[in-house]
């Protein structure tokens, strides 16, 4: 590991974060603009949950090819190829006459930005060390959270003085000033032929990461639990506020943006907080274990509580469900530098699914219970307790799992 000079490094980590920034800002956008764009379109609650799911859909679908360029070319030559998809999303979703159109448009953005996460992780295991990178992590996924705050009230604020097309074409200008950024900011990644000969010996493929015991202890816990979180995030926490706790378009982008403050809040605190537990032994997977039933008990509680359940209550869900993120960079460190693309991008492809099936699962579920005849309210309360369940099996798998591993003696470090 070559580490950066603590100034360099500080430069490398604002440019992605400022990428990062906008593809947060996208993916959870259409939660403020799902009441304009149903009415001007006509979408159904399925058809909601598709073109959400849509940014996820494109996203999964480059985590497998975008592990192998990471290791192989390096975080800035692949994320500048990708973001260029991006702007060509957000001009297509811009001038999308159709539903059809939307979820095209939808489907390049979430392609183009899919690498804004995995290739400064990828980076951060060569350029920092084992601390800063559990504490980049954090601030990373902190300034997603500013990116989400974003997409809530400050865009509802300019729908009425510009409309949603030309935010499309704006954002589409920032992803541009992004790319430039990164192009003067990321250092060269070194050659595969100036690796040392360990990490040539490594496969090329991704057996390695499938077949990894840990990487299976963690995958149902990012599908659901992981995946979940974004899928409430991003999209149902905000037609639950209104179809549920029967509030505004306007008091639901209020509580939107509280809850992605909180994830501000909460990102940051675990960035400072991070070094410390590390240093006092308590690990990634012993602050899971201990951490994410809290999330379990605030779901059931939505679920009971109903339309008494608001902006808060999806706050402290997805607080606690914070938790799973440190998944992300134990995963890294348990794999050779060499792999730490393909894990991390293949977590991430698990992840994106999981998101994009619960994302549009609730959705069906939703309209399927309304069509077996129950209340709205009811229908939401019931596609909820679906996914409560799905998160509580995927804990006991991880839980289970480690104990397994420990008993066998396989345990990753």
């Amino acid at each position: 590991m070559t580490a950066l000079a603590p100034r360099a490094a500080v430069t490398v980590f604002l440019a992605f974060a400022f990428a990062y920034f906008l593809s947060a800002l996208l993916r959870a956008v259409t939660a403020t603009l799902a009441p304009l764009l149903t009415q001007e379109f006509a979408l159904h609650a399925r058809d909601l949950g598709l073109l959400s799911g849509g940014y996820f859909l494109g996203f999964a679908a480059t985590q497998l090819p975008l592990g192998r360029w990471l290791d192989r070319l390096g975080p800035r030559k692949v994320q500048l190829g990708f973001l260029g998809v991006a702007v060509v999303g957000c001009v297509v979703f811009s001038l999308a006459g159709s539903f059809s159109a939307l979820l095209a448009g939808r489907v390049l953005v979430g392609a183009g930005v899919s690498a804004c996460l995995m290739a400064p992780l990828t980076g951060y295991r060569r350029w920092f060390t084992p601390m800063a990178q559990m504490r980049a992590n954090a601030w990373m996924l902190m300034t997603g959270s500013i990116g989400m705050v974003a997409s809530t009230l400050p865009v509802q604020w300019l729908l009425p003085l510009a409309g949603w097309r030309p935010l499309f074409w704006g954002l589409a200008v920032l992803i541009v000033l992004a790319m430039g950024w990164m192009a003067l900011a990321v250092p060269t990644w070194p050659s595969v032929s100036h690796a040392a000969s360990p990490e040539r010996a490594l496969p090329s493929g991704y057996a390695a990461v499938w077949q990894d015991r840990y990487f299976q202890r963690l995958a149902p816990l990012g599908f659901f639990c992981y995946g979940g979180m974004v899928a409430m995030q991003t999209l149902w926490a905000g037609p639950w506020m209104q179809n549920v706790a029967g509030q505004t378009a306007a008091q639901a982008a209020t509580g939107l943006f509280w809850i992605n403050m909180a994830m501000l809040a909460t990102f940051w605190s675990w960035g400072m907080v991070n070094p410390w537990l590390l240093r006092r032994g308590l690990d990634a997977n012993s602050l899971m274990a201990w951490g994410l039933p809290s999330s379990l008990l605030v779901l059931a509680g939505i679920v009971v509580l109903g339309p008494q359940a608001g902006a808060g209550a999806w706050a402290l869900f997805c607080v606690c469900s914070t938790f799973v993120s440190l998944s992300l960079p134990a995963l890294a460190m348990t794999f050779p530098q060499a792999l730490a693309g393909r894990a991390l991008s293949a977590y991430n492809l698990v992840i994106f699914l999981g998101v994009f099936v619960v994302q549009w699962g609730v959705g069906l579920a939703v309209d399927g219970f309304v069509a077996a005849g129950l209340g709205t309210v009811a229908a939401y309360q019931s596609g909820m307790a679906l996914f409560l369940a799905c998160n509580g099996g995927a804990y006991a798998w991880f839980v289970w799992r480690g104990r397994s591993d420990n008993a066998d003696s396989t345990a990753p470090p």
